[in-house]
């Protein structure tokens, strides 16, 4: 029986939203933006040769079709991405009014997000008096840290020493819709962290703010202070059913590797696993040879954006993909007769571009498993109905199979 593995690589926008006018980094329209095609110029120019060098080399996803797809998005010609293509390829835009990673997932998923997400746009005292007393209370600290926009890693350095001396919890937010949380996994606990933000997701969540974000760190003020991979995303649960539900209501098995469970708050799901990147490299490989028949599995490498994007670091981020592109290799050319395996993305963030936040574009979609093809350009939901009619199970929402 067929089998399915969405890759989604977090952030590898490819340029080209008709819509990137009207979303911003500071006051710096997107217009223009292109994730792919910039770090593969850069890469061409000899700016990006920090542990790496020459043009951006990805022969496997460029053979589906990539290079192609860049241009097709937006006019753009990514060096070094020039291969004939050999799988199903093309590149899709999204509708939902939003360049964050619930809106691109869901929307993949079949649901375009039916609502207008809540944003914190000031940069500084960012949250309201009477949600910042909630926290401070289901934190049992006298106030909060933080309570403005800034990157997650800046904060925690800036932050840390003060936040283990008070134990209030260090709050803050960015472009996106967000509330994140970093407290230190010894001083102020891991579990305790949980649980408060578990606390005031309802609270958030009826906001409609995208997600509650757990971000424990470790060190000292001598050392340095680190982000661990016991992160945890508290996300408002869709509220119609998407593909991981279609999949597992026709009674197949759904795995999800990465942060895909969080991002849907466990809907459809029967399987999760964790970890970096590399360790989520080794989870796919593994259930590309023993995941069930019929099965789904939606993957989310987010390292793309997490380390490299959002530091605007083009070479970091040129680099990844390298390691990526060799990486899903030996992967694809274990996948049996009928299987297929997608890759996409859920947004841009060019690391070229000025500002730290998410920008807006188009995305690839290329197909290992089907004939070779170009499908233009088509919209997020069309992945999500593509997936049901290759697993042949029943679909909802507005997507249409390009198969």
């Amino acid at each position: 029986m067929a089998r399915a593995f969405v890759v989604v690589m977090d952030s590898v926008g490819i340029g080209g939203a008709a819509d990137a006018h009207a979303f911003f980094n500071g006051d710096l329209p997107d217009t223009g933006a292109n994730t792919l095609a910039h770090i593969a110029q850069a890469c061409a120019a000899g700016k990006a040769d920090i542990g790496r060098s020459g043009p951006l080399w990805m022969p496997n996803l460029d053979g589906l079709g990539l290079g192609r797809s860049v241009f097709l998005a937006s006019g753009e010609t990514a060096p070094g991405l020039m291969s004939e293509p050999v799988g199903l390829w093309g590149a899709a835009s999204e509708v939902s009014a939003g360049k964050d990673t619930p809106s691109g997932h869901w929307e993949l998923a079949g649901l375009p997000v039916p609502w207008d997400w809540h944003y914190f746009p000031n940069t500084e005292n960012s949250f309201p008096s009477d949600l910042v007393a909630e926290v401070a209370k289901a934190a049992g600290s006298d106030g909060i840290l933080g309570n403005c926009h800034a990157p997650g890693t800046a904060i925690i350095e800036r932050l840390g020493a003060q936040h283990m001396r008070s134990g209030q919890p260090i709050c803050y937010t960015s472009a996106d819709s967000v509330f994140q949380i970093a407290a230190h996994e010894h001083s102020f606990g891991l579990d305790r962290l949980y649980q408060l933000c578990a606390d005031i997701a309802p609270r958030l969540h009826a906001m409609k703010v995208g997600r509650v974000i757990a971000r424990p760190f470790i060190g000292d003020a001598e050392t340095g202070f680190t982000r661990t991979l016991n992160r945890k995303d508290y996300a408002i649960t869709p509220p119609a059913p998407i593909l991981t539900n279609w999949v597992q209501d026709a009674g197949r098995h759904v795995y999800a590797i990465g942060k895909i469970g969080d991002i849907f708050s466990m809907q459809g799901i029967d399987e999760v696993s964790k970890g970096a990147d590399a360790d989520l490299m080794a989870d796919l490989s593994n259930l590309v040879d023993t995941a069930k028949d019929g099965s789904l599995t939606f993957a989310n490498f987010v390292e793309f954006d997490s380390l490299y994007g959002h530091r605007r670091d083009i070479a970091g981020y040129g680099r990844a993909l390298e390691w990526f592109d060799a990486a899903i290799g030996p992967i694809l050319a274990r996948l049996r007769a009928d299987d297929i395996m997608l890759f996409t993305a859920d947004h841009g963030n060019d690391p070229s571009w000025p500002g730290t936040d998410h920008t807006r574009e188009r995305v690839p979609v290329l197909v290992a498993g089907k004939a070779t093809k170009e499908i233009g350009i088509v919209q997020f939901a069309d992945v999500a109905a593509s997936i049901a009619d290759h697993l042949n199970v029943p679909a909802q929402g507005p997507g249409r199979s390009f198969f």
